[in-house]
C-alpha cells in the first residue's frame, strides 16, 4: 500500500493556510474511519514532520491532515506580539474551523508539543469531535527546564545556521517564527501558563509520548497528563530528545498505530470524511 498526498490552500478562522491530505492508496470503498490531524511543534510546519504522517497512515489504512498553523510555513504571517493565550486560540477557534473546512466531524489528534497543547485543550471543549489524542512532548504548565531550553535555543539561533536551516520551511516569516515562540514563552506573563484544567474534561484514550532527554519538558508532564485526563490514558517514555517521531521514529510509528488500532477496533464506520 502506498499514499497519494495533494496541497491545498484554505480559508480557517479568517487566515489562508497551507495544508496537505494524506490518502492511503489503493482506496478501500470498503474502509472508512476516523481521519488523523497532525499538529505541530512551535517552530513546526507540514515540512518538518517528514514523511512520518505518510507513513503512519500507510500502516493505519486511515487518510491524514496536516496543516500550517496561522504563521508557520507555507501559511498566512502573524504579526507580533503573541498574546499569553496563542494555543488557546488556535484550539478553540483555528482548529475547529481548520476541521469545518475539510468536513472533518470527528479525528484521532496527532499533536507534537504545542500541537499536543492544542490537542489536549480542543479535545477537553470539543469531546464530541475527538476518537482519540497521541501527544509528544505535549505541555501543560510551564517548568524551569523548558524556560532554560528556549534560552539555549535564543542563542543558538543568533550563533549558529539555526535561521538558515528554519527558512526551508518558513522563508522569510522564519525570524516571526522564532521570535513569536521564543519571546512568548520567556515573557513573564507565561510563567503562569497552565492548561491543566482543561485535562478531565479530556475523556477519549489518550496516548502520552515523552523523551527522556526532551530539553523542554519532563515527565513530569507525562505524569500530569496520565493523571487528571477522565479517559483511558497510556504513558510511553522513549530514550530520545524533543521529537520522538524522528528520533525515535519506528518505535513510535509502532506505538501510534497499535493504539490506533485499539481505538478503531470497535469503532463504527465513518463516511464522508
Amino acid at each position: 500500500m502506498g499514499v497519494s498526498r495533494t496541497s491545498f490552500e484554505i480559508r480557517a478562522a479568517g487566515r489562508r493556510l497551507h495544508a496537505e491530505r494524506i490518502e492511503p492508496q489503493p482506496a478501500d470503498p470498503g474502509a472508512g474511519g476516523p481521519p488523523l490531524v497532525f499538529l505541530h511543534e512551535g517552530l513546526g510546519s507540514v515540512g518538518q514532520w517528514r514523511d512520518f504522517p505518510a507513513r503512519l497512515s500507510e500502516k493505519t489504512g486511515l487518510p491524514s491532515l496536516v496543516y500550517d498553523r496561522w504563521g508557520y510555513g507555507d501559511s498566512e504571517a502573524f504579526t507580533l506580539p503573541r498574546g499569553t493565550g496563542y494555543l488557546h486560540d488556535e484550539a478553540l477557534t483555528g482548529l475547529p474551523a481548520v476541521l469545518d473546512a475539510f468536513g472533518i466531524g470527528k479525528a484521532i489528534l496527532v499533536g507534537h508539543s504545542d500541537g499536543g497543547s492544542i490537542a489536549l485543550i480542543f479535545a477537553s471543549k470539543h469531546p464530541e469531535r475527538v476518537c482519540a489524542v497521541i501527544t509528544e512532548a505535549a505541555h501543560v504548565f510551564v517548568e524551569d527546564v523548558t524556560l532554560q531550553g528556549i534560552r539555549e535555543a535564543v542563542e543558538v539561533y543568533a550563533s549558529t545556521d539555526l535561521k538558515k536551516r528554519l527558512a526551508r520551511y518558513h522563508g522569510d516569516k522564519t525570524d516571526l517564527v522564532f521570535r513569536g515562540w521564543a519571546e512568548t514563552w520567556l515573557s513573564p506573563a507565561f510563567r503562569g501558563w497552565n492548561i491543566e484544567e482543561y485535562l478531565p474534561g479530556v475523556r477519549c484514550p489518550v496516548l502520552i509520548i515523552q523523551g527522556i532527554d526532551d530539553r523542554y519538558g519532563t515527565a513530569a508532564q507525562v505524569r500530569a497528563i496520565e493523571r487528571q485526563v477522565s479517559g483511558p490514558s497510556e504513558a510511553l517514555l522513549l530514550r530520545c530528545g524533543h521529537i520522538p517521531h524522528a528520533e525515535a521514529r519506528d518505535e513510535v510509528l509502532e506505538a501510534m498505530a497499535g493504539f490506533i488500532s485499539q481505538v478503531t477496533a470497535g469503532a463504527p464506520k465513518i463516511s464522508g470524511q
